[in-house]
């Protein structure tokens, strides 16, 4: 398991104080960074063997999110390692050890030279050092998007947008869709979301959200001007009175490994 610690910045908050979505998104994503500088197998060692790590889906439970300027600890646990995919467990923690966020996700790699999907390299399996899965469901790879939904005015994306790989960043759908659902609702709390990444958006392409009222929730399409999706985002509610707790898998099981 590899684990660094922080502080929630102001710049990571939304107007309660409190971490926002894209914030969380953007732990999650840097503890993975993080950890493959850390054995070595960095930005630079990527570029120049010609591959990347693409993320497929995101299962994320949040039981709280941190105050601002309070000590976290953000934690990655790479599972599971196949021929062509391989799945990891996040977590957030207080400075106490209680678990604030638990996530599982599903990641595969990417010839950037060929431009498709790759085999993982054998020294990829680095990252698989015995430690168990956190107490979560499996991570599906596809969510179900009702027929229906609110067409919503378009977009191009713009290069703010993109990451190290030019296309646009996996946080930056999950905040897309979260400002989207805030639009239409803006005392909704989120409890889970679940992302499905279909295909990637590059600068200039057109984005056309679609928002779908579920029970408990909404689901934002964000899909290209044929209909083809980009991205799904699920966003399931948090308990509405405030200290009300939100239950999860197992969540103290959970917590020992973070």
């Amino acid at each position: 398991m590899y684990s660094f610690e922080s502080r929630v910045r102001y710049s990571e908050c939304d107007k309660s104080g409190r971490l926002s979505i894209v914030g969380l998104i953007d732990y999650l994503q840097d503890c993975t960074t993080f950890h493959s500088d850390h054995v070595g197998h960095g930005l630079e060692f990527m570029a120049a063997h010609d591959y990347a790590w693409f993320i497929a889906a995101w299962q994320i439970h949040v039981l709280r999110l941190p105050r601002f300027a309070e000590k976290i600890r953000v934690s990655t646990n790479a599972y599971e390692m196949g021929s062509v995919t391989s799945n990891r467990n996040f977590s957030i923690t207080d400075e106490g050890g209680e678990p604030c966020v638990l996530a599982d996700s599903i990641w595969f790699t990417y010839d950037t030279a060929a431009k498709s999907p790759c085999r993982i390299p054998d020294f990829e399996h680095v990252y698989v050092t015995g430690e168990p899965r956190l107490d979560l469901p499996r991570t599906s790879r596809k969510i179900k998007v009702p027929k229906g939904g609110v067409e919503l005015p378009s977009f191009h994306v713009v290069e703010q947008m993109l990451d190290t790989n030019n296309h646009v960043n996996n946080a930056q759908y999950v905040s897309i869709a979260d400002g989207i659902v805030r639009a239409r609702d803006p005392e909704f709390s989120t409890r889970v979301i679940r992302v499905q990444y279909r295909s990637m958006a590059l600068l200039g392409d057109v984005v056309c959200p679609r928002l779908h009222a579920t029970e408990g929730g909404y689901i934002v399409d964000l899909a290209d001007e044929s209909g083809s999706s980009y991205a799904i985002v699920s966003f399931e509610s948090l308990p509405t009175e405030p200290g009300a707790p939100a239950p999860l898998p197992s969540p103290s099981g959970a917590g020992r490994e973070a």
